[in-house]
């Protein structure tokens, strides 16, 4: 299936959120996020407050943008990319370990201004929701499943295996931790493997991914008995 290039109203609206995106780390990294207003995000991006608002519910959320821009759509287009004789299980894991492992230096720097911050590290978390829909897509298209409604199910479960895969990741130490929240603050230091981690969090659900597939390969053709 061939997507359509964006028309010129999308590539506006891409530039602008990309240009707020890069504002508010900029900002953020020079000043420190508590120093960051929306409106100084708005004014460095060139457009005004109203239309920041227009992609961005806080400070936080345009400050993790970028980071996770585009991963979503990413993580679908490595699925879709998988051959169509791959197991589906695999194919979602393998695309949501390298989009969420494969970590370049920017990248690095800007999670270790996320882990600072309880904020920042629950508007990072909450973009896990964001891979529900194009996810929900690419698995339809694969099951051939019009309805999508085992699509989404198979989805958010995706979802949320890779919150607490990066919940567990992301694991506050020191007293924080034992005071038993995770929002609760403290220092943060990102622990262990994070591809063995979402490995972990996404291999519960390849029965589902497995039953799914057997149940839109179609019913089974009994053998016929030779004749006697």
């Amino acid at each position: 299936m061939t997507t359509p290039p964006p028309g010129l109203r999308e590539r506006k609206k891409r530039a602008t959120r990309e240009a707020l995106r890069e504002a508010a780390l900029r900002l953020a990294m020079e000043r420190g996020p508590d120093q960051v207003r929306v409106e100084d995000i708005a004014e460095a991006a060139g457009v005004s407050p109203r239309t920041y608002n227009n992609y961005f519910a806080s400070r936080e959320q345009a400050i993790v943008s970028a980071v996770t821009a585009d991963r979503e759509a990413r993580v679908a287009a490595a699925v879709a990319a998988r051959p169509a004789e791959a197991r589906l299980a695999d194919a979602v894991t393998e695309a949501v370990v390298e989009q969420y492992a494969n970590t370049d230096e920017r990248e690095r720097r800007t999670l270790l201004l996320i882990t600072a911050r309880v904020a920042l590290r629950d508007a990072f978390l909450d973009t896990t929701a964001d891979l529900v829909a194009p996810l929900t897509a690419v698995i339809a298209e694969r099951l051939d499943d019009p309805g999508a409604h085992t699509a989404r199910v198979l989805a958010a479960s995706v979802a949320a295996a890779v919150r607490i895969a990066l919940e567990g990741w992301l694991r506050p130490t020191g007293s924080a931790e034992a005071a038993g929240g995770f929002g609760a603050g403290g220092l943060v230091v990102p622990s262990g493997s994070l591809p063995d981690r979402l490995r972990a969090a996404l291999a519960p659900l390849a029965p589902a991914f497995d039953a799914a597939e057997r149940g839109h390969l179609g019913p089974e053709v009994p053998e016929v008995p030779e004749a006697p």
